[in-house]
């Protein structure tokens, strides 16, 4: 508020003019400054914040006046005072408070205490001058802060208007008399007297009119008669008389300036006409304010307009400083502001107009506005535009422009044009806007204009909502959004025609300007569908992406080469570096749903896939050019992998897309299965090249040793690193079908088993080469020695056997096939052979009747033979003998190994025959020669027939020689499936039988020699000689059996093999080692006992050191307890002779002799056992066989008839037990080494909780005794006929439970062949 003005008589005696100016002056400058505040409005200052912006530029203004480098601020005082708010102002604490209120008002009072402070220590100003030149100061700084807000963006105009309201409060007011003696100046020098004065007409004082001079190109003489001649009709009285009829006009609702039908809702209605009444009557309480003379004009007197707010909401720039109020007074009103509150002299003022200015009409009679405000007002802002274009192309390079669209001299005259035409907000930055649009398309102006016309109209939004703006203003607007928005978008369309070397960067502004017109939702309004203008963009996208594939498949299929995988490849690689680029170029979907990347992808990836189908014959036909194909393999598996990626990249960023109609594993399945045969026919070379590489020296990497697997040689490493390559590189493939992936293991799995398989028949034979070499060919000389040799046994009845050493070399080759087994089962898990067989089963397709025959696979194991006679026919002849299997073509199909001087041999041997249908096979034994054929001993027939096996359990079966005696064979059946795990069992029985059979090849070389030590010669020469009488110490300087035993102990222990020692039970009668008993003279001591086996522990001691060195722990233990074995049958071939039906020629041992046997089973054992360091643990040694040896001494020496009857009770007892007969071992049951862990535990535990048979021991020692026959055929009938009720039971349970798919039985109607006739072997 502007305090009243004392009361001063108009003419005082003495007194100067401009002293009574000063005292006004004086006067109308002290005031409170709660005066300046409390009239701000109803909202109150909280509603209205300063820019952030104005700290800034307002600490850059006050340190340039305080260093007195701003002219305009020169006075000390004021600069005293700005220098010290300076400092305050520099304070974080300060600083960050104006921030977070940011009210002009605060600020203003900051100053405000500030200035008080430092003016009241001036001494200078004494009394109450300090007051006034507070007054003063608080006025600059108020005008400091209208300045800088002029170099602020987006200052809301109720700032504005404030501020220039607290200008108008503190600027001191012009009496009566400086009016009147204004007048009177002027009536001197125009000649014509006026009541008031009113406002300057001298260009000079008014920027504005040079502005507009300037602006129209006119000269200031031409500008200055045009005012003349208009003096007299635009006056201060015509410009508050259109304010009035714009009043009455919105009273009596005519189009000007606005009526209910231009709105939407009464409620738009109401707010705008309540504002604009109020900014109308503002106007004229400015204009009154300022030349109360009008108000004196008007038809009513209306009330004091001193005790009114003032303000400013709708101008955009101020000068005070530039004239004075009365040299300003034709456009002042238009400088303050709108925004005065509606209080009781407001309403009383508004009332008045309607009431009692009945003279003024209704209807668009006005002289300062236009016929038609809206579109002068337009062309004024293109003009204003366009000048101040002109003006800055003029400007030197170097020389710094405003960062405005419009400058401020133009803005205050667009501003004042759009307060007295009633332009509305809307309406003007609508028009700026529409006006920015069109230079823009012109090229007039920078891009940049665009993006800051529509902010403008963002924050015209927000002050006021568009569903308060008139109609037309609201269809202006979407009008001109959609010239922006069709514009823009066609911009971007054909930006988009240089899509690889697009950026972000380029589009970003129209991407920016589209995305805020559309979110606008004024398109909608208009019908405008946005979807389907950004799908034409889309759509341009996709053609753009085919042409550019299509270009560049012309050019890279056009290159020269046979290679016709090259250019796929190539474009593959283009494909995934142009998605790449795009991705990364454009992460987010333009305009939210725009998606380059995607529609790229979309579009080209398609065309890949069909130039890919149309190249399938030629690609096909270039890979089967061998030896070296115009496509390599390696070239087509790269084409795969790009391939599968594409399709990856489609699936990513098109998922809502039909996926492409290409099946890539139907497509590149051939190649696998091309790769597969491939590397099917390298597996015998890699096995060939792995042995050949073969140091035979023990090979220990730690990457390569898992448990028991020590000691192999680089050959068995060679072989799975080639096996495993095929494995690694197919499990790279990641093959998309599960199925085909399970079929393509599986078939790779037959692959590794062929080629374990070779191996172990390639080291198998060299096995048997170092274990039974070959001797050189002799001339004839030697081979009559030879005959001679063998007559000289013949003779004597007596062969001495040599003891054969072991090497290295034959422990290391048996090393190779145990580290096999756990380099296969690492492969079983690599493969997950497991999931594989899962596969096959849940998603194979149905089983088709197949017309081709199936295929079974037969085991058959030899066991042994009895009954056989030489062909010599002399008694003490023994057979070199070994089997042989033939077919009906008298092809060799398996043959066993040769057990030596034996008419009873056991082969223990197993072989796999595979058959299509009913097959008799021969069975022949043959009798070992050193020259000459073979003989045959004799032959049988077997039927390998699918029918008779369907059960698929084991048989065991009598094959009665054609001659004399017969072959036991186990005789089991199971289909051969193309299973992967059929596959892998097949590998490791096969490893399994090498194992077996090297391991056999062990202790058939140890067997005769403990044969011989241990025979019933040995023990008559033993007892011969203790009946001879031997010197004990010659005997104990010999022979020292705890040093030996020692011996034993520290070999063991220094080889790392220590355990816990478990002491063995022994009767007192066995320990020879405590105190020294009194000795018969025919009493043999155990020393003497134990010389006489002598050699055996010799030979031990000879090789155990190799074969501890050179074993596996594993293969170790297995070779000793098969050792330990052969020990337990010799020493019970010892005692009772075989099993069988007719009796022996073999005489029960005395009492002495079986006391010895006994006693070197158990110098045996302890030497096994070796206090715990020995290679068998105590439990294997006294397992199950030991215990039936054992048993003999029980029964050794009872009468015939009490072993008669106890046989016959434990044959009853025996009978009556359930029997349970397990299936074969099939392969499935070794396709793994979990497997075969498990069935051997299986089995260990079985055989735990089986009973011995007595009556076989019983029957064993009656076969020694004389008229036993009939007794033993009879038993022997009895066991026959029960074991084969069982065989037959079990048969039809099998049958009958068995429930097993049409297409794995056996056929029914296959036809047995008649059996081959013999053929001369």
């Amino acid at each position: 508020m502007q305090p009243k003005p004392a009361e001063v008589p108009q003419t005082v005696n003495g007194e100067t003019k401009e002293h009574r100016d000063h005292l006004r002056t004086f006067q109308n400058s002290i005031f409170s400054i709660g005066d300046l505040f409390k009239d701000v409005g109803r909202d109150g200052p909280k509603s209205v914040k300063f820019p952030e912006k104005l700290l800034k530029v307002l600490e850059a203004k006050m340190q340039n006046i305080a260093m007195g480098k701003d002219p305009a601020f020169s006075d000390q005082l004021i600069r005293r005072t700005i220098a010290i708010f300076y400092g305050s102002f520099k304070d974080e604490t300060f600083k960050r408070q104006m921030k977070e209120n940011r009210k002009i008002e605060e600020l203003i009072l900051m100053f405000a205490t500030t200035s008080t402070a430092a003016l009241k220590k001036d001494p200078q100003l004494a009394g109450d001058g300090w007051k006034i030149e507070l007054n003063n100061q608080i006025a600059q700084f108020v005008r400091i802060l209208r300045d800088c807000l002029k170099n602020v963006n987006h200052v809301s105009p109720e700032l504005t208007a404030r501020l220039d309201m607290y200008t108008a409060k503190l600027a001191p007011q012009t009496s009566p008399e400086a009016v009147s003696d204004s007048a009177s100046a002027s009536s001197s020098r125009g000649g014509e007297p006026s009541a008031a004065s009113g406002p300057s007409v001298n260009i000079g004082d008014n920027p504005l009119v040079k502005t507009i001079t300037a602006l129209f190109g006119k000269t200031q003489s031409d500008v200055q008669r045009d005012i003349a001649t208009l003096k007299r009709t635009c006056t201060e009285k015509a410009a508050l008389i259109d304010l009035k009829t714009c009043l009455k006009n919105i009273n009596a609702g005519t189009p000007f300036p606005g009526r209910r039908e231009d709105f939407e809702t009464d409620a738009a209605y109401q707010s705008w006409r309540n504002t604009e009444t109020t900014h109308l009557s503002q106007l004229m309480v400015i204009m009154i304010q300022f030349n109360p003379e009008l108000a004196k004009s008007t038809p009513s007197e209306g009330p004091s307009m001193q005790s009114q707010n003032i303000g400013r909401s709708d101008s955009y720039t101020s000068d005070r400083g530039r004239s004075s109020p009365a040299a300003r007074a034709g456009s002042i009103g238009s400088r303050y502001s709108l925004s005065i509150g509606s209080g009781n002299n407001l309403d009383s003022f508004t009332d008045s107009v309607r009431d009692d200015d009945d003279e003024i009409p209704v209807g668009h009679h006005f002289t300062y506005i236009p016929s038609n405000p809206k579109k002068f007002y337009k062309r004024l802002v293109e003009r204003c535009l366009q000048a101040d274009l002109e003006a800055m192309a003029t400007l030197p390079e170097d020389q710094e422009v405003s960062l405005g669209i419009l400058s401020p001299r133009h803005l205050e005259v667009i501003n004042e044009c759009a307060v007295r035409w009633r332009i509305a907000q809307s309406y003007r930055v609508t028009c700026f806007v529409d006006t920015i649009r069109s230079m823009y398309q012109r090229e007039e102006v920078p891009l940049e204009c665009i993006p800051e016309g529509l902010q403008m109209i963002q924050k015209a939004l927000q002050e006021n909502d568009l569903g308060r703006w008139p109609r037309a203003d609201v269809e202006y607007l979407a009008s001109v959004y959609n010239s922006v928005f069709e514009f823009f978008l066609g911009s971007l369309y054909h930006a988009l025609d240089d899509l690889p070397k697009l950026k972000r960067d380029d589009i970003a502004p129209f991407l920016s300007i589209i995305d805020q017109i559309r979110d606008s939702g004024l398109l909608e309004q208009i019908n405008i569908d946005v979807s389907s203008r950004v799908n034409e963009l889309a759509d341009r996208v996709r053609i753009i992406a085919v042409h550019q594939y299509t270009e560049k498949s012309n050019e890279m299929n056009s290159q020269p080469g046979v290679n016709r995988a090259l250019p796929l490849l190539l474009m593959t690689d283009e494909l995934e570096k142009r998605a790449k680029l795009l991705d990364k170029r454009f992460p987010q979907p333009l305009l939210g749903q725009l998606d380059l990347v995607s529609l790229v992808i979309e579009s080209q990836i398609p065309l890949f896939f069909t130039d890919l189908e149309n190249s399938r014959r030629r690609l096909w036909e270039s890979s089967q050019n061998q030896p070296t194909p115009d496509v390599p393999i390696e070239d087509v598996f790269s084409l795969f992998r790009r391939t599968k990626l594409l399709l990856g990249m489609y699936s990513a960023y098109c998922p809502k897309s039909t996926p492409p109609d290409f099946d890539l594993a139907e497509y590149f399945e051939p190649y696998v299965r091309q790769w597969l045969a491939s590397t099917d026919a390298k597996t015998k070379q890699w096995v060939q090249n792995a042995i050949a590489a073969d140091k035979a020296s023990p090979s220990r990497i730690p990457m390569f040793e898992a448990e028991g697997s020590e000691g192999h040689s680089s050959s068995i490493i060679d072989l799975f690193d080639s096996l495993r390559s095929p494995i690694n590189f197919l499990l790279d493939l990641e093959w998309p079908d599960e199925y085909q992936e399970a079929r393509f293991f599986t078939a790779l799995a037959k692959t590794v088993s062929k080629g374990v398989e070779f191996y172990c028949s390639t080291m198998e034979e060299l096995f048997m080469e170092d274990m039974f070499p070959r001797r050189p060919e002799q001339p004839q000389s030697q081979k009559q020695s030879a005959w001679i040799e063998m007559a000289k046994q013949t003779i004597q009845g007596e062969k001495k056997v040599e003891p054969f050493n072991f090497t290295a070399a034959s422990c290391v080759k048996l090393n190779n096939i145990e580290s096999a087994r756990n380099l296969l089962d690492q492969m079983y898990n690599q493969m997950q052979a497991d999931k594989m067989a899962s596969t096959l089963q849940e998603h194979g397709p149905p089983v088709p009747e197949k017309a081709d025959r199936e295929r079974f696979l037969f085991t058959i194991k030899i066991i042994m033979a009895e009954g056989l006679v030489p062909l010599d026919a002399s008694p003490s002849s023994k057979l070199d003998s070994y089997v042989k299997i033939t077919d009906q073509n008298a092809v060799t199909l398996a043959k066993t190994r040769t057990i030596f001087e034996t008419n009873d041999p056991r082969w223990d041997q197993t072989v796999d025959l595979s058959v299509d249908s009913a097959l008799w096979v021969m069975v022949s034994v043959r009798d070992h020669t050193l020259l000459g054929k073979h003989d045959t001993v004799g032959r049988a027939y077997l039927c390998l027939d699918p029918q008779r096996f369907g059960d698929f359990l084991a048989h065991d079966l009598w094959l009665d020689l054609d001659s004399q005696g017969r072959v036991l064979t186990r005789v089991s059946m199971e289909g051969e499936k193309d299973d992967i795990q059929f596959y892998f069992g097949r590998a490791f029985r096969s490893l399994k039988r090498a194992e077996t059979d090297m391991v056999r090849a062990f202790i058939d070389k140890m067997a005769p020699f403990i044969s011989q030590c241990l025979s019933r010669n040995a023990l008559k020469t033993l007892i011969k000689a203790g009946g001879l009488g031997l010197d004990y110490n010659k005997a104990l300087s010999s022979l020292d059996y705890n040093k030996a035993l020692g011996n034993m102990t520290a070999l063991y222990r220094s080889l790392g093999n220590s355990s816990s020692e478990v002491q063995i039970p022994l009767p007192d009668a066995e320990n020879f080692q405590d105190k020294p008993h009194p000795r018969r003279p025919d009493e043999l001591t155990d020393v003497e006992i134990e010389q006489a086996i002598l050699p055996v522990f010799d030979y031990f001691d000879a090789n155990l050191q190799v074969l501890n060195s050179s074993l596996g722990d594993k293969t170790k233990e297995m070779v000793m307890t098969r050792v330990w074995k052969v020990i337990l049958n010799v020493i019970e071939g010892l005692l009772v002779p075989p099993l069988a039906e007719t009796p022996s020629e073999m005489k029960p041992l005395s009492d002495k002799e079986v006391d010895i046997v006994f006693k070197w089973l158990k110098f045996l054992r302890d030497y096994f056992y070796a206090n715990g360091e020995g290679p068998v643990p105590l439990e294997t040694l006294q397992n199950q066989k030991y215990r039936d040896v054992v048993s003999i001494r029980l029964y050794y020496d009872w009468h015939t008839d009490a072993l008669m009857e106890e046989c016959v009770r434990m044959m009853q007892q025996h009978l009556r037990a359930p029997t349970t007969k397990k299936r074969a071992k099939t392969v499935y049951a070794q396709k793994n080494l979990g497997t075969i862990r498990d069935k051997k535990r299986q089995r260990r535990q079985e055989k735990e909780k089986e009973e011995t048979n007595g009556s076989e021991v019983i029957m064993r020692i009656l076969r020694m005794r004389p008229g036993t026959s009939d007794f033993l055929a009879q038993q022997m009938q009895i066991m026959a006929l029960q074991m084969q009720s069982e065989q037959e039971k079990r048969a039809r349970t099998s049958r009958r439970q068995l429930n097993r798919p049409q297409h794995d039985r056996p056929h029914s109607n296959a036809e047995i062949p008649p059996i081959p006739s013999a053929r001369p072997t």
